[in-house]
């Protein structure tokens, strides 16, 4: 789901502090049930640390949230995404860095490395405070460990991924060009396999 931005969050990244300025005014726009869940975002930035998008990727329990790279990876290459930033949330207010937590991390440094997307940071995040895996020193561990590595059945369908998500790109751009031109929904549906409400959610301008 995507997380909509006011003018004054579309900004240039110079930090941490930068990331939980504004996650914090995300979290605390959910009610008090929902705050009480994991949350898990992925921050799209451009080359020059511009956020394009902040994703809510996954909402699980009070203590652990599900995400599969698959998922992340998508929206970051589908919104032309070439680095991005996770976040997630721990209800409980603790901002300790789990193991688990660090092998999620790792895997998605080195998904990400194959895919061409940098992974820069990851947050962990309460209503209070946060902790920053950058700020700790364990991004550059992480990167430099060699403790994870892909398989070769990961690498496939991180491969086969990718071609999916610029193949959707493609025809949401030639959609939005037959839009532009005029050409009417059931048309423009047909010819590329979107659905009417993706269709017309396009931007022409």
């Amino acid at each position: 789901m995507n997380v909509r931005l006011s003018s004054t969050q579309k900004i240039a990244v110079l930090n941490s502090a930068d990331i939980f300025t504004i996650m914090r005014d995300i979290l605390l726009r959910e009610n008090k049930i929902r705050r009480n869940q994991e949350h898990f975002w992925v921050i799209g930035l451009n080359s020059a640390s511009k956020i394009l998008f902040i994703e809510l990727v996954s909402l699980g329990a009070t203590n652990r949230v599900e995400v599969k790279p698959a998922e992340v990876f998508r929206i970051a290459i589908y919104k032309s995404a070439i680095r991005m930033i996770l976040v997630h949330n721990h209800p409980s207010g603790s901002i300790k860095i789990s193991e688990a937590d660090r092998d999620f991390t790792d895997r998605m440094i080195k998904s990400g490395n194959m895919l061409a997307v940098e992974v820069l940071d990851h947050l962990v995040i309460t209503e209070d405070t946060y902790t920053s895996f950058v700020d700790k020193g364990i991004m550059d561990e992480l990167r430099q460990s060699g403790r994870y590595e892909l398989i070769d059945k990961e690498k496939g369908w991180l491969q086969e991924m990718k071609i999916e998500a610029e193949v959707a790109k493609k025809m949401n751009k030639v959609a939005a060009n037959f839009k532009k031109l005029g050409v009417d929904i059931e048309t423009i549906r047909k010819a590329t396999g979107l659905t009417k409400t993706e269709i017309k959610k396009l931007n022409v301008d």
